[in-house]
């Protein structure tokens, strides 16, 4: 499994809606409200690496409300 964290900024006010809409992405596994310089932390996982680029590059910048983001390919998984 290939993994993927992105880090997003939002327009003000829609992080609830930019939330649910990256929700509705079936390779998106959680979506984070946080605190400090982002508004949500996204995991995506996909089956090959060949992937990844269509979910990151296609499916999520037609999500509207996103701002800015910034992703960050995982190597290996510790712990589980």
């Amino acid at each position: 499994m290939v993994t993927a964290i992105v880090l997003i900024n939002t327009d003000h006010g829609a992080v609830s809606q930019v939330a649910k809409d990256l929700g509705a992405i079936p390779e998106v596994t959680e979506v984070l409200s946080v605190t400090g310089p982002y508004d949500l932390v996204v995991k995506i996982q996909v089956e090959a690496y060949e992937l990844m680029a269509d979910v990151v590059t296609e499916k999520l910048t037609r999500v509207d409300g996103i701002v800015d983001s910034t992703t960050l390919m995982s190597f290996r998984t510790y712990k589980f």
